[in-house]
Parts: C-alpha cells; sequence; structure tokens
C-alpha cells in the first residue's frame, strides 16, 4: 500500500514538474507567449488566475474576521485555483500519447505565463516616463498608478517618479524573480501558486483594522514565499548595475545600509539596492526613505532603473535555465 502511493505520488509529480527539456521548452513558449501577448482582456482576462483569485477573495472578504477565517479563505482561494490544474496537468501527462504531451505541454506554458509578467511591467513604466518626459502628469500619474498601491495622485512630480521606479524594483522579485525561481523544482504548480499567494496578499495582506488578523495568514505566506527572490533580487540589480556601469558600489552600499528600513522583510532590498544604483533617493511619504539624493530624480531614471530590470531578468533567466540543464 505504501509503495503504491509512493508511485503514484511520484507520478503526479512528474505531471506537474515533466522533465528538463520539457521544462525549458515551456519557460521558451511561456516567454514567447508573454512577449506577443502581454495584456489579457475578455475571456482571457476572465479566466485568469490572477483575476479569478482576486475575486473569489474579494468575495469571501469579512470586515474583522479572525485569523482562522483568514486561514480559510487563503486555503479555499488556493485549493478552488490548484486542484483543477492539478487534474489537469496529472490527465494530460498520463495519457503517455503525442496529443496528451502536446496538451501538457500547453497548459504548462500557460499557466506559467501567467504567473509572470515582463512586457507588461516595462510597458508601463515606459508610459509613465514617456508622459513625464513632456510634462504631462496627469496621465503620467493615470500610467503610475498601474503599478502603485498608493494615490498618487496626492503625490509630487518627483515622488510620483519615486513610486514608478519602487514598483518596478517589487515587480522584479514578485512578478518575475520569485515565480520563476521555483519552476526548476516544482513545475508549474511553483510559479503558479507563487502568484495566487501574491493575490491573496493584494486582497486581504493589509494591516488595517477591517483586515488585519484576517490578512495575517495571507501576507505571511507572500513574506515566506518572497523571502529568498527579495534577495536574489538585489543581487542581481548590483550585478547589473557593474555590467551597465551604474554606481554598483552604492547600489552594495545603499542595500547594506537600507534594506531594512521598510515595514516589509523583503521589499526594502530590491528598492534600496536599486535607489544605490541609480544615486537618487526613493521615499514613501510617511513610511521610509530609501538611498541617498545624489541626483534629483528625474524621468531618466525610470529608463534607468528599467534597463536594469531586464539585465537582471535575464541574469534569472539564464541561472534558471543552468539549474534545469544540470538536472538533466
Amino acid at each position: 500500500m505504501l509503495g503504491a502511493t509512493i508511485l503514484w505520488l511520484t507520478s503526479v509529480y512528474h505531471s506537474l514538474a515533466g522533465n528538463g527539456p520539457l521544462l525549458l521548452l515551456g519557460l521558451s513558449i511561456a516567454l514567447i507567449l508573454d512577449y506577443i501577448y502581454p495584456f489579457h482582456s475578455s475571456i482571457l482576462l476572465k479566466i485568469h488566475p490572477v483575476h479569478t483569485c482576486y475575486v473569489l477573495a474579494s468575495k469571501l472578504v469579512k470586515p474583522y474576521a479572525s485569523r482562522l477565517y483568514g486561514v480559510l479563505l487563503a486555503l479555499t482561494c488556493l485549493a478552488v485555483h490548484t486542484a483543477p490544474v492539478i487534474v489537469l496537468l496529472y490527465l494530460t501527462w498520463s495519457a503517455k500519447d503525442f496529443l496528451g504531451l502536446v496538451l501538457w505541454l500547453l497548459l504548462t506554458s500557460w499557466f506559467l505565463k501567467t504567473s509572470f509578467s515582463i512586457r507588461l511591467l516595462v510597458e508601463i513604466a515606459l508610459k509613465v516616463q514617456s508622459y513625464a518626459s513632456t510634462n504631462d502628469w496627469l496621465r503620467a500619474r493615470i500610467w503610475a498608478q498601474q503599478l502603485v498601491r498608493r494615490n498618487v495622485f496626492q503625490l509630487n512630480n518627483e515622488q510620483v517618479l519615486s513610486a514608478t521606479i519602487e514598483s518596478l524594483a517589487e515587480s522584479l522579485v514578485d512578478g518575475i524573480v520569485s515565480p520563476i525561481l521555483y519552476y526548476p523544482f516544482l513545475g508549474v504548480l511553483g510559479p503558479y501558486i507563487q502568484r495566487l499567494i501574491n493575490t491573496l496578499d493584494g486582497v486581504v495582506g493589509f494591516k488595517t483594522p477591517e483586515l488585519r488578523d484576517q490578512g495575517w495568514f495571507s501576507a505571511k505566506l507572500d513574506t515566506l514565499i518572497n523571502y529568498v527572490p527579495a534577495r536574489l533580487a538585489a543581487i542581481y540589480i548590483i550585478l547589473s548595475s557593474m555590467i551597465l556601469g551604474y554606481d554598483w558600489r552604492n547600489a552594495l552600499r545603499i542595500w547594506l545600509r537600507d534594506h531594512s528600513k521598510t515595514e516589509s522583510i523583503n521589499a526594502g532590498h530590491p528598492m534600496s539596492a536599486i535607489a544605490g544604483a541609480l544615486r537618487i533617493r526613493l521615499v514613501k511619504p510617511n513610511h521610509y526613505s530609501l538611498g541617498s539624493p545624489l541626483e534629483s530624480i528625474k524621468p531618466k531614471h525610470v529608463v534607468d532603473a528599467i534597463k536594469i530590470i531586464l539585465l537582471s531578468t535575464m541574469i534569472h533567466l539564464t541561472l534558471t535555465c543552468t539549474i534545469i540543464t544540470l538536472s538533466l
């Protein structure tokens, strides 16, 4: 009985993780999909797991609910979204024929694609930079608000640029490095669950009186799953700054000095590193100040930040592919 159970669990694991060549192919297809179709709309938006998880969690939220309710809320959303994926991957993998393999690969690529967003992140940030460069700060704020939680219409112009750069650095962690990091080890289910947890944190993970207790579990999960990726991202930023000719020494110094100044134990790592690399100060009013204002923030710094984020992404993808290749 135990042997049969182990064999079945092994089969389930392989249906989720596949093998080295298929992992590399799935990642390649997902990256191509992200490039050619970065923005979801219509039916593809309605079935996007981030959207459906957000909607379900929003419907389940009860103001001032307990921590236990918050645990049940998170586990319910995770179970509802992961169970069908596991079943689909297991059935297609178990078919052991060409059609089943093709369906498995398409499913893997699609769900992996929904777990990260590279082109859309860059395009939104470029919109902010473009409109800020022409002093069209209304449109710059409209686009920045798509990246930033805080109300950018209450910020001055430099703070809008600061918030955009901060969001680029944070998104490098939870939108790129973190999901892709888990892919070689857990297959598509790793990135998929990371994205669901990040979505739950975005719904209930706030320290307001209404959400503090029920959002505690989702916030802790998000902190845990992004702990290593946040620190990896800071290292990538410093390496990218060195390659691109930015102030990597200052990036290292500011990272070591300021990474603990944010309330989140993860967010300060990539943000302080990029602040140092660009020789600017990133400020969230009444919350934190990262870096030294060796230069005032200009629209060009958004482009500089994008360059660092893209090279950091390339370094991370190279490392991920190397890990997969070494496992062959």
